[in-house]
């Protein structure tokens, strides 16, 4: 103990790590301070006295008792608590890539649908790459219903749920158009954003209509190396993004490149049909055009750019957060184009992940994670 007691210093092979007295009581593992069932603190920690201490801390093997001056006691396991204390993996799990990917992230659509293992597999992969190709998806407007059940329930925006992107006369949003559309993310306008796009072909005999990807994470950490002032920038100016139409009204701002606590780019932005900078002062917006500018080079350019053609049967899976898409204009004179598009939100494909990874591990083990001699 150290500090006269508001400190807990534990000592392991990774190095010495210091616990404050409060974070300690707050997190006591009993019955009076956590429900047994969920897991949720029962006290409330804004009640504990900020000169709170610790009276003693004895270890013994991976067990550690403490008491404290408030003449709470408690028995933890010093291993959990450095596994808590364990600083995350920078963008733990993802593998950044340029446009000359050499192999496309794949999944079969019934395999996913019937097996735990394959369906894990695929939302490893999307949250490795950012997007995952699957192939074998019912050649009908709702073919890709079945698997979204399976992950977390359909995002319901003012289009419905599985909508139609094909071009239509009177078109509402560009999408709905013949032209190529730029790298972007998908409804910037919304709060919260749609975290996942799942985009099902099925007609694609125009002529063009080729979709692009853009890994935004690596776009983004590229411009931080080669322009830090304009990285810093994009992370600091939030440009509103707007959609109007007769039925709807939908705004909300933020940056081109948002940061998370760590510095970590979290999520990227970018919808040039829906932007609209507010009159900042000169000098903001000069410097925000030339960051702007710079990063857009980096996402329209060949060197970022996937390209690849769905063919019927094939959806992709984007993630909203990290990925910009596109397409190539196309001409119906060659035949249809016919996609169906809808959302699913992140919290719900990532709890699906964790528990399916967390259950496929107690499948195959059964044994505890090794444990860390730990001193005080």
């Amino acid at each position: 103990m150290t500090d006269s007691g508001r400190q807990l210093q534990l000592s392991h092979p990774e190095g010495d790590l210091t616990l404050e007295a409060l974070w300690l009581r707050e997190r006591s593992p009993d019955d009076a301070t956590l429900d047994s069932l969920t897991g949720q603190r029962l006290i409330e920690a804004a009640d504990l006295p900020l000169d709170l201490r610790l009276s003693e801390a004895q270890l013994d093997g991976d067990t550690l008792s403490l008491a404290f001056s408030d003449g709470h006691a408690v028995s933890v396991s010093s291993s959990a608590l450095l596994a808590e204390c364990r600083a995350p993996q920078a963008y733990q799990g993802m593998t950044f890539w340029k446009g000359a990917l050499a192999q496309l992230p794949e999944a079969d659509f019934a395999a996913a649908l019937d097996d735990d293992a394959a369906l894990l597999d695929m939302l490893e992969q999307l949250q490795r790459f950012g997007f995952v190709r699957v192939s074998g998806v019912p050649d009908h407007e709702d073919g890709m219903q079945s698997l979204i059940h399976r992950i977390g329930p359909l995002r319901r925006t003012n289009w419905g749920g599985i909508a139609d992107v094909k071009s239509v006369a009177n078109a509402y949003d560009l999408t709905m158009t013949q032209r190529g559309l730029e790298p972007h993310t998908d409804n910037p306008y919304r709060d919260p954003i749609p975290g996942y796009i799942w985009l099902h072909c099925l007609r694609n005999a125009a002529q063009g209509g080729d979709s692009t990807l853009v890994d935004g994470f690596s776009a983004a950490e590229h411009l931080r190396r080669e322009d830090p002032e304009a990285f810093a920038c994009l992370t600091e100016v939030s440009p509103g993004f707007r959609y109007h139409d007769a039925t709807t009204r939908l705004e909300s701002e933020g940056p081109l490149i948002e940061l998370d606590s760590r510095g970590q780019v979290a999520r990227v932005r970018f919808s040039n049909r829906t932007e609209r900078v507010p009159a900042l002062p000169s000098a903001t917006l000069r410097r925000y055009y030339a960051a702007r500018q710079a990063f857009y080079r980096l996402i329209a350019g060949d060197d970022f750019t996937l390209h690849l053609k769905l063919a019927p049967g094939q959806m992709l899976i984007m993630d909203n957060y990290r990925l910009f898409h596109g397409r190539s204009a196309f001409q119906l004179e060659g035949g249809i184009r016919h996609m169906r598009q809808g959302y699913v939100d992140r919290d719900s494909t990532a709890s699906r992940r964790l528990l399916l990874a967390d259950q496929l591990a107690d499948q195959l083990s059964g044994q505890p994670d090794n444990q860390e001699e730990v001193t005080a």
